[in-house]
């Protein structure tokens, strides 16, 4: 993390992405997600922009397509590209408290922001995901 002052103001980076060109019509939607201890999350989808999120409170297990699954803890933050790449897990890693999470999504224009993936799709792209712990 970065920290800069901007007058008396002190502002802490949590992350830097460059998205693609975000084309015109697109959307933006903020929302907080809670999850239930030991929640799963949502099954394995797609968004049709990027995302870019905050977890406020709890901790998280993240996996995107090509890239092992980590655990993401209150105060740190994460960003997925959307389009083609499936979003695996965003599960409650805690058994015993909420958790929760902060996100900003970009929605291309006419399309859903989330979209499940069919087992079978899962089936045909198992290749592109990494390996992951017992």
């Amino acid at each position: 993390m970065q920290t800069m002052k901007i007058g008396n103001n002190e502002i802490v980076l949590l992350g830097t992405a460059m998205p693609p060109e975000l084309p015109e019509g697109s959307h933006v939607m903020t929302a907080t997600i809670e999850l239930p201890p030991g929640d799963p999350g949502t099954p394995p989808h797609r968004h049709s922009g990027p995302v870019f999120g905050y977890l406020l409170e709890g901790e998280m297990i993240f996996e995107l397509e090509g890239e092992p699954e980590r655990v993401i803890k209150a105060g740190e933050a994460f960003w997925e590209p959307g389009g083609d790449v499936i979003h695996y897990r965003s599960a409650n890693n805690l058994s015993d408290r909420v958790t929760k999470f902060l996100v900003v999504m970009v929605c291309a224009p006419g399309q859903e922001m989330l979209v499940l993936v069919s087992p079978e799709e899962l089936e045909q792209r198992k290749n592109r995901r990494s390996n992951r712990p017992n």
